[in-house]
């Protein structure tokens, strides 16, 4: 037994396109580009007087016998539906016996799967010539409202208005907008193979003034529509004389000036002229058009006004998302860096306007101690302000964690706390805490130029692609924690992100990236391609730029991936240098004598490195100070404690005793390690000691001999710091090798 609604064969097969469209009163015809015919339906033979005709390609469009006089009309039709437009509109038919009908039309374009436009869908009915015009002007108002409800930028809604008024109600249209005092054109639309002269009316981008008395200048003054019905019949100051002389030359025989108001405010203005260069059946308006004019303008002004608004919202919230980014990346040594940020266009069919504009992504390039640099790629869930404003939160709060120099997966362990702890807090109707913790993916890296070292850690986020030897690939990630906020609780963070190491080959490059870069929104089609195949697009295009500069991998990653972005994303590529950078390393003994020997081995260093002489005697004389304040900590460092058990009675104290072991951690065992480094403009130097307490700068009295070395390093490096090593610790300043 068939369930209800269950189709037979038979009915099934009346249901096929060609029988529905068999059984349809309505006239259906189709062309190719060249307006051949290639279908009609049996009412359409009916409608237009060819019965037992069987279309063909040598048949012509007009040989449905469209009247001569409506020759050029049917060609404009063609025209604007073969560029994707929409028309509507009436002809005069001579049918098979001679009889004439009204026939009212509505042409929409005939798309291939791929979108392209390959002919033309014609539907039309017999049409009474009472009700020809309104119609008409109710049929193009509707589509003018249609157009203008999916439009959110002030250009594009401009545009779509005077595409939908020429050629169908005007052969010239003019829309002007106010800026600030100026009355500025905007908009200058003409039939189509016509443009107007240089010199003559002024175009896109100039200011208008219109002289008083002008027509134009009255419907600004008073705010509302002005008709100028028969050129022939009236007379009016032009703007200029070229402007007057092109009028006459065209044959202006019609106009009408409508204000964009809106909110009591004055907006602009929007010109329709009619002229010679058409063949119509009425050249003039009359005041039918210019109410007709006066409902369009208000609807262009609603949608202008919104148009603007949108696009200042849409101005404030992308200049605080790019001031929370970093203005200017740092010059640094042995890697190239290029940054790309977009966000992501508004859904305009959904309402959200601003809300799709702006995001959570962020990306940063911290310099750290010793020329290391640290890389960050981010993405907060969610869109909009809210979004935006967590992750200036999160960029901070990492740039300060950073310059802690702790390693990848504490630096992360810490940025998760801290999400915990911006959390938004929030009461639900019975004042019970519901707040919720935003979800962060983060990926933290740094990366040592010199040794070409790169450590990292995950939170979450998609593998940097790493470019190599022709091949693009994802970088291998053994541990990918979970995203910054979603720690389960009595989870240390330590169990969740770990830190990896690996070598970046010379003249590798690294391209991390938010999902914004592979998420897409639907085709024409309606199918949203999966992550796996726009990654695998992705990483096609990019392996034939393996070798290529930042910047142009920059520019390919972002139009790599076809359609358009679902999401905001960030782009950021980095590549480490073919050569090796010069470094010195040397291991001395904790011992007064070894500061000179480690001031010899800077001086002959700076010396090789063509170091300005005077820049290398600052650095000696600070690695003296570093070196010995090193030394001087190593000898008093205070020998650990231990208890000595005895059996048996109290010995007596003998100060000769030698207890075992204690020889071992005598002074003369400790060691320390002098490592210099020579970038494009600065040096760097470093001290590795197995004291783990860390420098700090004190106040040293008139009359005290030492503790006043940290205070040169400060006052006379541009930068010094220290930082925790696993050994111990390591002391650092730079010196600027150019100016200070």
């Amino acid at each position: 037994m068939k369930r209800w609604g269950d189709l037979s064969q038979d009915a099934a097969d009346h249901l096929a396109a060609a029988s529905v469209l068999d059984h349809a009163e309505m006239a259906v015809v189709v062309t190719d580009r060249f307006s051949n015919l290639l279908y009609w339906n049996p009412f359409a033979e009916k409608l237009f007087g060819r019965p037992g005709k069987s279309p063909s390609r040598e048949m012509a469009v007009l040989s449905l016998g469209i009247m001569e006089k409506d020759h050029p009309l049917a060609v404009e039709l063609a025209k604007h539906v073969l560029k994707g437009g929409v028309w509507e509109g009436t002809f005069d038919v001579r049918r098979g016996d001679g009889t004439i009908v009204y026939v009212r039309a509505q042409a929409v374009p005939l798309r291939h799967a791929s979108g392209s436009v390959t002919g033309i869908v014609i539907t039309a009915r017999e049409a009474l010539r009472s009700n020809e015009r309104e119609k008409d002007r109710f049929g193009l108002l509707e589509r003018i409202g249609e157009r203008l409800a999916g439009s959110l930028y002030v250009e594009e809604t401009l545009k779509r208005v005077a595409e939908m008024l020429v050629p169908q109600f005007a052969d010239h249209c003019f829309i002007e907008l106010m800026e600030g005092d100026r009355l500025v054109r905007r908009v200058s639309q003409h039939v189509q193979g016509w443009t107007p002269p240089p010199g003559t009316w002024k175009p896109v981008g100039a200011e208008i003034r219109y002289p008083a008395g002008h027509y134009a200048n009255t419907a600004m003054r008073r705010q509302e529509t002005i008709l100028v019905e028969d050129f022939a019949t009236s007379n009016y100051p032009s703007p200029t004389e070229s402007s007057a002389k092109l009028c006459g030359e065209v044959g202006m025989t019609s106009a009408i000036v409508a204000p964009l108001c809106v909110r009591g405010e004055t907006l602009g203005q929007m010109y329709l002229g009619l002229s010679n260069l058409t063949d119509r059946r009425s050249p003039h308006y009359d005041a039918f058009d210019r109410d007709f004019v006066g409902a369009i303008a208000t609807r262009v002004a609603l949608a202008i006004d919104n148009a603007l608004l949108f696009e200042e919202e849409r101005h404030t919230a992308e200049s605080f998302q790019k001031h929370l980014l970093p203005r200017a990346l740092p010059q640094l040594d042995g890697l190239d860096i290029a940054v790309r940020y977009y966000p992501a266009a508004p859904l305009a069919s959904h309402g959200q306007g601003i809300q799709t504009q702006v995001g959570g992504d962020w990306y940063d390039v911290i310099p750290l101690s010793a020329g290391r640099v640290g890389i960050v790629i981010g993405d907060v869930e969610g869109r909009g302000a809210k979004a935006a404003a967590i992750m200036g939160q999160l960029r901070a709060a990492l740039r300060a964690f950073a310059q802690d120099d702790k390693s990848p997966a504490d630096i992360l362990a810490r940025l998760d706390e801290w999400t915990r702890i911006i959390a938004t807090p929030e009461k639900d109707d019975s004042g019970t805490d519901v707040s919720i913790t935003p979800i962060v993916t983060c990926q933290y890296l740094v990366y040592d130029a010199w040794s070409r070292q790169l450590s990292f850690a995950n939170a979450g986020h998609a593998p940097p692609l790493l470019l190599v030897d022709g091949r693009c690939v994802e970088l291998d990630i053994e541990e990918v924690g979970q995203p910054l906020g979603v720690r389960a609780k009595g989870l240390h963070a330590d169990l969740v992100y770990k830190e990896e190491t690996l070598s970046l080959p010379p003249g590798a490059a690294l391209l991390l990236y938010t999902d914004g870069l592979i998420d897409r929104r639907p085709g024409r089609d309606g199918r949203m391609p999966s992550d796996a195949e726009t990654l695998g697009v992705l990483r096609e295009k990019l392996a034939k730029l393996a070798d290529a500069e930042v910047e142009r991998v920059a520019d390919a990653a972002t139009v790599a991936v076809p359609g358009e972005i679902d999401d905001d994303m960030a782009i950021l590529v980095v590549r480490s240098t073919q050569s090796d950078l010069d470094v010195e390393e040397r291991t001395f003994p904790a011992q007064p004598i070894m500061v000179g020997e480690a001031r010899r081995m800077a001086s002959e260093a700076f010396s090789s490195w063509n170091v300005p002489e005077e820049r290398a005697e600052l650095a000696c004389l600070l690695v003296s100070e570093v070196v010995t304040n090193v030394v001087l900590h190593a000898a008093s460092a205070s020998v650990p404690r231990r208890e000595l058990v005895v059996e048996g009675p109290p010995l007596p104290f003998e100060e000769s005793w030698d207890v075992p072991g204690f020889e071992d951690e005598g002074v003369g065992d400790k060691e320390f390690t002098l490592r210099l480094r020579r970038g494009e403009e600065s040096v760097w130097v470093e001290v590795f000691d197995q004291d783990l307490r860390l420098p700090r700068i004190r106040n040293a009295g008139e009359n005290d001999e030492g503790g006043r070395g940290l205070y040169l390093v400060d006052q006379l490096a541009r930068r010094w710091g220290s930082r925790p090593t696993r050994e111990g610790k390591a002391v650092w300043f730079e010196i600027p090798t150019r100016s200070r």
